[in-house]
């Protein structure tokens, strides 16, 4: 049996409120000074916070003592509709009519509409076990598209692994372009190890320069090292040359396995893990930066396509076309092995 609970944003005020407790949960609401609504939701391994009337982002991730989120420049969440904005959480819904960093011709704001989106309506699902958190975001724009999105997250009694999930349907009389990422921001850790069940060689180095990207002398000599495999990035351990950023691509991921898992290990033995089907996210990209600023370890980026923009995935072919009244949906389980 499902227990459903609606959310109101009245119930989101400064002083946290207790809106469901049992033997496995507790669900507390609460409002940022920023005016921004927050829920957190524990179980006896952590917790997270999740955002549920702004695209359902999820904010904070913490498990068996382990802060899984990006060292940041935020304090709180801010009011935005673009996710740079606000760019200090543990995980975003990247899309969904485009994804990633536009080119200079593209028209989408960095990483899409729907990470910062305006929620419609948000609630719980408890069932046996398991703590369902999700809500229903409307777009529809006179003459364009009209879609609906349900993203969600699973958490269950006793587990630092949740799943991030999301559903697309096409509301409109005619297809939609979709690209999706579930964007995990994961906390740089030093001298963490990554490993995968996909070739090493599957992962081949980003060699475009975006935009935000400013490359420096030692910069271009470290990639020009790794291109030449003079130097690799299975392990953490020269933070000064993760600055700009450093980011690796594999492709078409059914050609490797229908169930891709990627781990990276801190050297405690901690074991983070993200896995998920190829079948519905068929490419992953490794983001790693360090500076003074910002320290992420996004060790996989599950996706439709890579994270180039909207006419780049129109000229290689991984623009997804949903039909009319076509729903696809997306799992991704991460957390804590």
């Amino acid at each position: 049996m499902t227990t459903r609970l609606p959310l109101w944003r009245s119930l989101f005020t400064e002083q946290p409120r207790i809106l469901l407790e049992n033997s496995d949960f507790t669900v507390t609401a609460f409002r940022y000074a920023s005016g921004v609504e927050g829920l957190k939701v524990q179980n006896s391994r952590g917790h997270l916070v999740i955002l549920p009337w702004m695209g359902q982002m999820i904010w904070d991730a913490e498990f068996d003592g382990h802060d899984l989120t990006m060292r940041n420049m935020f304090s709180q969440p801010k009011p935005a509709t673009e996710v740079v904005a606000t760019y200090g959480c543990f995980a975003f819904h990247s899309g969904l009519l485009a994804n990633g960093c536009p080119s200079p011709e593209d028209t989408h704001p960095l990483h899409g509409e729907m990470a910062c989106a305006a929620m419609d309506d948000a609630w719980l699902e408890l069932e046996e076990g398991a703590l369902r958190i999700t809500g229903r975001y409307e777009y529809v724009m006179g003459f364009g598209h009209h879609y609906q999105a349900q993203p969600a997250v699973v958490v269950r009694k006793a587990s630092a692994l949740f799943d991030i999930q999301m559903a697309v349907t096409n509301l409109a009389s005619v297809a939609m372009p979709l690209q999706y990422m579930c964007h995990m921001n994961y906390a740089y850790v030093p001298d963490a190890t990554f490993s995968q069940n996909i070739p090493d060689e599957a992962l081949t180095l980003r060699e475009s320069v975006p935009a935000h990207v400013k490359p420096t002398e030692q910069w271009l000599a470290f990639n020009q090292r790794i291109l030449q495999g003079e130097a690799s990035l299975r392990t953490l351990s020269e933070p000064g040359l993760y600055d700009p950023e450093i980011v690796f691509f594999a492709d078409k991921l059914e050609g490797y396995t229908a169930t891709p898992e990627f781990r990276m290990e801190a050297p405690d033995g901690t074991a983070f893990v993200t896995r998920f089907s190829s079948a519905e996210l068929n490419y992953v990209t490794r983001w790693i930066l360090y500076n003074g600023d910002q320290q992420v370890a996004a060790f996989a980026l599950p996706a439709t396509c890579r994270p180039e923009g909207f006419l780049a995935a129109q000229r290689n072919g991984s623009l997804i076309e949903l039909a009319p009244r076509q729903t696809r949906s997306f799992t991704v389980t991460t957390g804590i092995a």
